[in-house]
């Protein structure tokens, strides 16, 4: 049989949910018309039977589930029904209302509350509707008189319905005396005793809506005025009295105090509000007593040095004590008939004691008497204290600070605290506190100024001596530094560079420098930092890039955050100055080593190095300038047609004269200087053929060539006739007289050259002597005759 399809339509239901009917696996089957989710509000449009199938029966059973699982999702998706109330409590406020409460649930629609009260054991019942929409609490709903009365049972019922249906609470039951709530009671005074010390007497009116017959309990609770905490206490008063006392002890004196009160009925457990607060001030009694601290200055230029004495009142003492002045007394340990005495009004006194141990007192007194003595002992000037605390902390808990030591010492069980703020030392600036039976302390942290560093010093107390103290700063609170540290570079190198910062003043740093961190950038966008601990104030940058800019900030850094400091710049070095100095090293070595291998080829070889150092000069005696003649010595003079060997002294003479018969003039003066010294014998002999052996030896002639006063010098030098050399006779020397008589005639004869000539010629010419191995005389055709004869004779 061919699969046939079954549509079911929930009835009320505009939709229609189309359910496939397929026979099972294996072929078709005879499907018999029944009715298909009979009593499920199901309808079926076609009917079919089977005839003894259990195939068909089964296929049946499979449609029949499936429809009925789509019926329940059906309903769950469109009837959304209420939420259950649950939770239900219920207040009886005396004589006002019954008001009940529920948690309703989360809505998704308009839902409307019905609140049922049955009462009178159940006889009688009211309704009481609230919705969601229009109560401003919709989970509350109030009964008022004169249905409710306070000697009654009641149950409660809370009923919620919305368009998809109604949904009920559970049945809860209530005894209105063990939910009655009264009014508080209104405090009418709170005054002190007289005569009593230490007590108030706060005096009340019961509320009027409170039960009649039934006793109530109290709480009574009091707080100083500057203070948070309360203090609470408890007591019941019977009813007969309108009007209720109760004497409050154990207070302080002359303090005020903060009263409130409130009650509930003995069958009760709902309390009420608390009353109005009264305050009230207790009896004024002699001052408590003081705690009293010192600061010890270092001694003066006297000997004498200056003590700070500071008291307060001791801990417990009232906070209003009226105090009229203070009785300060002190005196040398050792010698009590130096006692002093001082009256003050004011909380500190300044001493100036002397070196030695000393006891102070101080008392406070009113107009009731005087407060317990309280002393201090203050230590002779070079006396030794005991050390005993071996490490103190402080660290942040909540709200407080708290305050931690550790002691060597287990005698030790009183402690003097200590602080002020680091920037101010003056003596009304400190506070301190003392600390008995325990190794730590704490304070509250708005009792402290945040970000101010203060000192906190932790004494050993024993009872005639104080130990040394053991210090350390801490910040109530902590932000990040006002300003970065002020940065500097040093020691710049080719890869390393120091960098160096200032510590920021304390007024700057709103915390402890927990770490510094260096950031350094490079000129080509890399950056690394370093973070190193806050005692460290520099740090030397390694691995850097030879010959690069590159920028460098120091942050410093609290516990809340940190501050960036100044940013500077600096450059690399190309080259290092242990570079430098290997270059230089080096160089210098080399020059050394250079210098010593010339010396010592100088020693091994000295000709060869003379000759190196200074070569030989050309001998004047062998130029060509002899053998010039008229004209021809004019022409190579003006063509200027001379050798690069000429002296550069003569060259420098000769230029700044501009006529040519001047610059001429010159010339032969400096050539007669040349005809002066002449070598004797011929150049190409050695030195051992001259004068036997001997090196250098010259010697001046002591004739001048004349001419003439109406010739020029040009025609005389033409006459001049240069006899040939002789190489086989040695050196002529001229005997001192016809020297003297040569010269002194030379010098009346030749008018023309003036004395200046004479005084250039008196002295060898340097440069010939050093430069002319032979020499010769020239002896002139115009000398006179015996002097001729005097030079041959000689000659001879």
């Amino acid at each position: 049989m061919d699969s046939q399809l079954t549509e079911a339509v929930p009835r009320g239901s505009p939709d229609r949910v189309v359910l496939p009917l397929s026979p099972p696996s294996g072929g078709s089957l005879p499907l018999a018309a029944q009715e298909v989710g009979r009593g499920t509000g199901l309808s079926s449009r076609r009917r079919f039977s089977c005839f003894g199938d259990s195939g068909c029966a089964q296929y049946l059973l499979f449609t029949e589930i499936v429809v009925f699982v789509c019926v329940v999702c059906f309903f769950k998706i469109y009837l959304a029904l209420p939420a259950k109330p649950e939770n239900i409590s219920c207040v009886y406020y005396y004589r006002k209302n019954l008001t009940c409460t529920w948690s309703p649930g989360k809505e998704t629609s308009y839902t409307q509350y019905r609140v049922k009260r049955t009462y009178s054991y159940g006889n009688k019942s009211e309704n009481c509707t609230t919705n969601s929409s229009t109560s401003e609490n919709r989970a509350s709903c109030s009964f008022f008189p004169p249905t409710v009365t306070n000697v009654d049972n009641c149950t409660i019922e809370v009923e919620a319905q919305n368009a998809d249906g109604v949904i009920k609470s559970d049945m809860t039951y209530w005894n209105l005396d063990a939910i009655a709530k009264t009014e508080p009671p209104g405090i009418l005074s709170v005054k002190p005793v007289l005569g009593i010390k230490r007590m108030v007497q706060i005096k009340w009116k019961r509320p009027e809506l409170a039960p009649a017959s039934s006793n109530l309990k109290y709480t009574l609770r009091y707080r100083t005025v500057n203070s948070t905490r309360w203090m609470e206490v408890n007591f019941t008063d019977d009813c007969s009295n309108t009007d209720q006392t109760y004497n409050l002890t154990g207070l302080q004196a002359f303090t005020e105090y903060v009263i409130a009160l409130r009650c509930v009925a003995e069958e009760s457990s709902f309390w009420s509000a608390w009353s109005q607060e009264e305050m009230g001030t207790s009896e004024e009694e002699a001052p408590y007593g003081l705690d009293v601290w010192r600061i010890l200055r270092p001694a003066e230029a006297d000997g004498r040095r200056p003590v700070w004495l500071l008291w307060k009142n001791a801990r417990g003492a009232p906070v209003l004590e009226n105090t009229l002045g203070y009785n300060i007394r002190y005196f040398p340990e050792n010698n009590t008939n130096l006692t002093e005495a001082v009256n003050t009004t004011n909380r500190q006194l300044e001493l100036h004691l002397g070196g030695e141990t000393y006891l102070v007192s101080v008392i406070s007194y009113n107009s009731l008497g005087e407060s317990p003595v309280a002393t201090l002992r203050i230590p002779a000037l070079h006396e030794k204290s005991f050390r005993c605390i071996e490490v103190v902390q402080a660290r942040l808990a909540e709200d407080q600070l708290v305050v931690e030591w550790q002691s060597s010492d287990p005698k030790v069980d009183t402690w003097m605290v200590e602080w002020f703020p680091d920037l101010d030392s003056e003596p009304s600036a400190y506070s301190w506190e003392s600390v008995s039976q325990a190794r730590n302390w704490t304070i509250q942290q708005d009792k402290l100024k945040p970000f101010w560093c203060y000192n906190i010093s932790v004494y050993p107390v024993l009872p005639d001596q104080v130990g040394e103290p053991y210090s350390i700063q801490a910040y109530a609170k902590e932000g990040f530094p006002k300003e970065g540290p002020v940065t500097k570079v040093e020691d710049i190198g080719v890869q390393t560079v120091t960098i160096t910062w200032k510590e920021i003043p304390k007024s700057q740093r709103n915390g402890i420098i927990s770490n510094y961190t260096i950031f350094c950038q490079a000129e080509d966008g890399k950056e690394f930092s370093k973070t190193v601990n806050s005692s460290m104030l520099q740090y030397s940058l390694e691995s850097l890039t030879r010959k690069t800019s590159y920028t460098v900030q120091v942050m410093a850094s609290t516990s809340a955050g940190g501050a960036n400091g100044t940013t500077i710049k600096f450059k690399t070095l190309s080259i290092s100055v242990f570079e430098m100095f290997l270059i230089t090293s080096l160089t210098g070595g080399g020059l050394l080593i250079l210098i010593i291998l010339t010396v010592a080829y100088g020693l091994k070889k000295p000709n060869k190095l003379t000759h190196l150092c200074w070569p030989n000069v050309p001998n004047p005696a062998e130029s060509s300038i002899a053998t010039w003649r008229g004209d021809d010595f004019k022409d190579k003079l003006n063509l200027k047609e001379f050798d690069d060997s000429v002296n550069l002294e003569e060259d420098r003479i000769l230029k700044p004269y501009s006529t040519p018969s001047d610059l001429i003039d010159k010339l032969v003066v400096n050539f007669e200087n040349f005809l002066e010294d002449v070598s004797i014998e011929e150049t190409g002999k050695s030195q051992e053929n001259i004068l036997g052996g001997e090196k250098n030896e010259y010697m001046t002639s002591p004739y001048r060539t004349e001419y003439a006063p109406g010739k020029s010098f040009e025609e005389s030098l033409v006459s001049t006739e240069i006899p040939p050399r002789k190489s086989q006779h040695p050196c002529l020397r001229m005997p001192e007289g016809t020297y003297s008589e040569a010269k002194e005639q030379l010098l009346f004869s030749s008018p023309s050259l003036g004395p200046d000539y004479f005084g250039e010629e008196g002295a060898p010419n340097p440069y010939l002597k050093n430069s002319v191995t032979t020499r010769e005389f020239l002896v002139s055709e115009r000398l006179p005759e015996h002097t001729k004869r005097s030079l041959n004779a000689t000659v001879a």
